[in-house]
């Protein structure tokens, strides 16, 4: 009962923030004036924010971005030595600070280090905290360009990037990000400028407690979608995560946003059931993918009755599975428990969450930019069924504008499968796994599903700290992000340069609950042609064995 009064209070908490939040975020990216410290950031990068782009500029602008973070994050790991609060951890080595660099701005947060023994508070503060922000702004910038793309007719211009990624951080995630931060606090988490404490324990030795400013990051962490932690033990860590209050909190936080972008989308397109109907899939999918990890881990064969392995009995087996589930159903990876000790339906469960393409409701922005792409692969397969020309909201759907929904449907599976057969190929991959047989493969397939869908979680079993997978993993984040991002905007450009049709008798209604089940359907059916023979192979066989 505990447990199911945690899911009622979550779900009263989005759906009161849903309304407020979407409206706003709405008038964030329709508003045509600036804030004063909004001018201040132009008039410094000097941008003009009164000129549009096209969806190439756009594109370029939004790589660009992202490439100048990559080299900047990298550079302040290497001359970590230099900086304050650096508390003589030396400067991060080449392989994992590029690999870190790719990670954040990608908005994966993927660790493949102990945070408190190798990064600085500096590098905390001014790398990972300032990507945490503006890598999910990007998210939500590529999200809004799409919905233009639908919203404007007869125009090759999409919005400015620059705007957009500044609107993002001084309007949504920065004053939100703040509050959290306070609220955080409040509950017990620490925020500190000092390396640790010295403690003696009780057998007379001394060691020393690591203490970070983890509020300011942890907010965001969850907030933006992003889920690097600022200890090793991510959201287990009592610091980060203290008691079952700030476990509700952090879980609201990270849904906040990709539930509420479905509210915006229907306020810009002018239609709140379009926005409904998206919600419905999302939230679908999401309480059953609850249901499954809860269950499997709360009755599991292996265990006297539930299975608390690798979990933190503060939070108990719902707060755990409650968690997990919003993780990897959105682009975050924070873990307040060891996926690698859940069950194996249990595992398996948060590992299909990230192979629906984490639309349930998915990250910052790429939620709803993922779920609109599905939606268009639903309407044209429900046109090729009944033999009419595929529309959505008065868009004609043609051959380029379904081939750009399929690049974007497709990089994350090819990415996955192809980095999962590589690994499994090499004989040192053995060496890295901790388990063997059906789990080594979870372990491997997970890795890889986290990577491509910009997640960052891990079931923790597989040492990844070899060349190969610092460098396949990089690579897999790399093009997990900006391949559907060009995609995306390519599609935003094609769509507004379109008149808007009015419907017809022949038009599909895509505001129904039918749409959703045909929408929901189609995740299902993608994912499930695609990985049900890794599946079977990994967490299937281990639960039937």
């Amino acid at each position: 009962m505990a447990g199911l009064l945690q899911v009622v209070v979550l779900l009263v908490l989005l759906a009161a923030a849903w309304r407020p939040l979407g409206d706003w975020m709405a008038r964030v990216y329709t508003d045509d004036g600036d804030w004063g410290v909004e001018r201040l950031v132009y008039r410094i990068a000097r941008v003009d924010s009164r000129s549009e782009q096209r969806a190439s500029t756009y594109a370029v602008a939004v790589l660009a971005f992202s490439f100048a973070g990559v080299v900047l994050f990298y550079l302040l790991q290497r001359l970590q030595t230099l900086l304050p609060w650096s508390f003589d951890r030396g400067a991060v080595e080449p392989g994992i600070a590029f690999n870190t660099a790719i990670s954040f701005v990608t908005n994966t947060n993927w660790q493949s280090y102990v945070p408190e023994t190798v990064m600085g508070h500096t590098v905390q503060m001014v790398g990972l905290t300032v990507q945490n922000f503006v890598s999910a702004a990007v998210g939500m910038a590529v999200a809004v360009a799409l919905v233009r793309g639908f919203v404007r007719s007869r125009t090759d211009r999409l919005g400015n990037a620059w705007v957009d990624i500044v609107r993002g951080c001084t309007r949504i995630l920065l004053p939100i990000a703040a509050v959290a931060a306070v609220a955080l606090v409040a509950t017990g988490v620490v925020m500190s400028l000092r390396a640790g404490v010295d403690v003696v324990g009780p057998d007379g030795r001394p060691s020393t407690i690591a203490l970070a400013p983890a509020a300011s990051q942890e907010s965001i962490k969850e907030l933006g979608t992003n889920g690097g932690g600022i200890f090793n033990a991510n959201s287990a860590h009592p610091f980060e995560n203290p008691n079952p209050i700030s476990n509700l909190l952090e879980i609201f936080l990270l849904l906040l946003i990709p539930v509420s972008l479905t509210r915006t989308f229907g306020r810009m397109v002018g239609s709140m059931r379009q926005g409904v109907s998206l919600l419905a899939v999302m939230a679908g999918l999401w309480a059953a993918m609850l249901a499954v990890i809860w269950t499997a881990d709360a009755r599991s064969a292996s265990f006297a009755g539930a299975n608390l392995e690798g979990k933190e009995v503060r939070f108990g087996i719902p707060g755990s599975a409650l968690f997990a589930n919003s993780t990897t159903g959105t682009s975050t990876g924070a873990v307040n428990s060891l996926h690698d000790s859940f069950s194996a339906f249990g595992g398996g469960g948060a590992m299909l969450n990230m192979l629906f393409s984490e639309m349930t409701p998915g990250g910052v922005g790429t939620g709803l930019y993922s779920i609109l792409v599905v939606a268009i692969v639903a309407v044209f397969l429900a046109g090729l069924m009944v033999g009419r020309t595929p529309e959505y909201l008065g868009k004609r759907l043609g051959r380029r504008e379904v081939t750009c929904a399929v690049v974007v449907v497709l990089t994350m599976p090819a990415l996955v499968l192809l980095g999962t057969g590589l690994a499994i190929a090499l004989p040192s991959t053995a060496d890295a796994m901790t388990n063997s047989g059906p789990h080594g493969l979870s372990e491997v397939v997970y890795a890889y599903a986290s990577a491509s869908n910009n997640n960052g979680s891990a079931f923790a079993g597989l040492t990844v700290t070899s060349g190969f997978f610092q460098t396949t993993l990089g690579v897999a984040m790399l093009l997990g992000r900006f391949l559907p991002i060009v995609a995306v905007l390519a599609l935003a450009g094609l769509l507004a340069r379109q008149p808007r049709l009015a419907p017809s008798s022949g038009t599909l209604s895509t505001g129904t609950p039918l749409f959703s089940v045909l929408v929901a359907g189609t995740i299902v059916l993608v994912a499930a042609i695609t990985f049900l023979p890794a599946l079977a192979l990994s967490p299937l066989a281990e639960g039937l064995a």
